[in-house]
């Protein structure tokens, strides 16, 4: 590499207005375990029944439920700043006066006002991080995911520790950090720019007629149902003090953000999403059988409760994944149609766990639980074809015209070609390698156009000294984030489709003959390298260009590395394109060679 040559930056290395906004995701995702381990003490000092006090998860979670259909309309009409700054100062206001409060019945109405606060924040915060990182895109999702699994963790353990103190600790502890975080917002974020497009209210609710997203969306609700029932019920059978609590909780949060981002990615490349959500759901469900059955054990209910840490990190990730690959609506709408319904099954499930525990016994509740898991594989039965095909999607490239005029929904990720000055149409050589090999393509991928230019005018410059035609592929990238979404652009974007229509009329001013390709990509970031080879193999590319990376070793810690997936599955030569230098010798590396 040349000296000149920067170092990939670590996705750590960020300005302090994304510092400032992970601190709050922290913070925020700690808000679903920070009530767990206060539950019974909660039950004792307020002399609350247990379904009583279980609705403070029912409000929390049916206000973030509705308040779903609320959050695209707001953001898309104020931006994500101000959305983020009335988010956070909701959480601030009513996590005060929920531990101000000195009933049960208080306690609760506040809670609910913390969840439209957090789902206002949820719902811009990622798109804040994306749009200030400097780490660029795979950067920004590992902070991200960070923030996410340590806040997962972290929130039984600040409420096992803040609670033993008094159980209105963790209620004031959220406070102070929120404000610390909303100051910082306020004064280090700069104003983010306002959506092109208006998302109505009824929109998310009219997305739920698509066949494949309401399957998912009601396959998620009864996973749900079941994990809830869980996660908030199982506190008063274990008859644990407030500590221990908070260090149970704790280890589950650990295997929640660790199979969530480490393991489900290759569990779903190995052996199909369908496949592994059937298990998945089935063994929550008998992790649940075994806590109705041995609901006096106290060691067993720990021990099943810590596990359940995998099954629903697992969950979380490839249901978010499936929702999207099925869905033909833009990623937002889809998301809030999603997170609509599977909030309004954890929501009910708490309340209705206490209540039947009352009313029957202690057992009942978590059998329900094991029969809604059930439920949800016979739900999800329902859209295996869809599933298949989605995941045939993501390893096969289907190449269709892309009209100029406004595009439609896209169904699956597909490579589409993009007409343009000296467009080469799929079906004419030389998209495909004669047999000796001399006029197959050159395959450049792009992200954006920070640095688009420039890899396209290397791509070019070999083009021209090999005599060989030139294929733009434009990557768009969606990662699932545990179970939030990822996006920096939509692939029907007036803006991808112009960046490509600029990247080909340079290529034609040189007299090369080029094509555009759009490529998007659903999963992890791996998955980028696993898509461009493929497309490249299958058109027997003789190079591919692709750019440096640009966010760091650390990178490859939590999830595979599109170069080092790339380079192990291409057939062609691959040269890494770094930061422009004084000539084309120095500006690229080879990185491999193909057979």
């Amino acid at each position: 590499m040349n000296a000149a040559h920067a170092a990939a930056a670590s996705p750590f290395r960020q300005p302090k207005a994304v510092w400032a906004v992970a601190f709050a995701c922290v913070v925020s995702f700690m808000g679903i375990g920070l009530v767990d381990p206060i539950l019974p003490a909660l039950a004792k000092d307020l002399r609350a029944t247990p379904s009583t006090v279980e609705l403070l998860f029912t409000s929390y979670l049916v206000i973030t439920a509705v308040a779903m259909l609320i959050t695209g309309w707001v953001s898309s009409r104020i931006g994500a700043k101000r959305t983020l700054v009335i988010g956070l100062t909701l959480i601030v206001v009513f996590s005060a006066l929920a531990g101000a409060s000195n009933g049960i019945g208080g306690i609760i109405g506040f809670r609910a006002g913390w969840g439209l606060g957090n789902a206002l924040f949820i719902a811009t915060s990622l798109a804040a991080i994306i749009a200030s990182a400097s780490g660029g895109f795979a950067g920004a999702i590992i902070l991200y995911e960070t923030a996410l699994g340590v806040g997962i963790g972290l929130g039984p353990l600040v409420g096992g520790e803040l609670g033993g103190i008094s159980w209105r600790g963790p209620f004031f502890g959220v406070t102070v950090l929120m404000a610390i975080s909303l100051v910082s917002i306020l004064v280090l974020l700069d104003a983010t720019p306002r959506p092109s497009r208006k998302i109505s209210v009824k929109e998310p609710v009219t997305c739920l007629r698509n066949r494949g997203l309401a399957i998912m969306s009601f396959t998620a609700l009864c996973y749900n149902w079941g994990f809830f029932t869980l996660l908030a019920y199982t506190p008063f059978p274990m008859h644990l003090g407030i500590h221990q609590l908070g260090y149970t909780f704790t280890a589950w949060g650990v295997l929640v953000g660790i199979f969530a981002v480490f393991v489900a990615p290759r569990l779903q490349r190995r052996f199909g999403t369908p496949r592994v959500l059937y298990v998945n759901l089935a063994m929550l469900g008998a992790d649940l059988v075994v806590i109705a059955a041995f609901t006096a054990s106290q060691t067993t209910l720990i021990a099943a409760v810590i596990v359940s840490g995998i099954f629903v990190g697992l969950n979380n990730t490839l249901t978010t994944q499936a929702v999207m690959a099925v869905s033909p609506f833009e990623r937002s709408l889809t998301s809030a149609t999603y997170g609509f319904v599977r909030f309004i099954g954890g929501g009910l499930a708490p309340y209705v766990a206490a209540r039947l525990a009352a009313h029957y016994n202690v057992h009942v509740p978590f059998y329900l639980g094991a029969a809604a898991e059930v439920l949800g594989i016979v739900v999800l039965s329902r859209g295996h074809s869809l599933l298949s095909v989605a995941d045939r999607g993501q390893e096969e490239q289907r190449v269709v015209p892309v009209p100029l005029a406004p595009l439609s929904p896209v169904v699956s990720p597909q490579a589409r070609p993009v007409a343009g000055p000296a467009a080469i149409a799929p079906d004419v050589a030389p998209d495909v390698a004669s047999e000796d090999g001399h006029r197959a393509p050159i395959v450049v991928a792009v992200e954006g156009r920070a640095r688009a230019d420039h890899l396209c005018a290397v791509a070019a410059d070999l083009a021209q000294a090999l005599n060989r035609p030139l294929q733009i592929l434009h990557v768009v990238e969606t990662d699932i984030a545990m179970d939030e979404v990822v996006e920096t652009e939509q692939m029907d974007s007036p803006q991808v489709r112009d960046t490509l229509q600029a990247l080909i009329a340079q290529a034609a001013a040189r007299g090369i003959p080029a094509s555009g390709y759009v490529l998007e990509v659903v999963g992890e970031h791996g998955d980028v390298g696993r898509r461009i080879a493929t497309f490249a193999n299958d058109r027997h590319a003789s190079v591919i260009v692709v750019g440096a990376p640009s966010h760091g070793r650390y990178a490859e810690l939590l999830g595979s590395s599109t170069t080092a997936e790339l380079a192990r599955r291409a057939h062609s030569d691959l040269y890494i394109v770094h930061p422009p230098s004084p000539t084309v010798a120095d500006t690229f590396s080879r990185a491999g060679e193909g057979p």
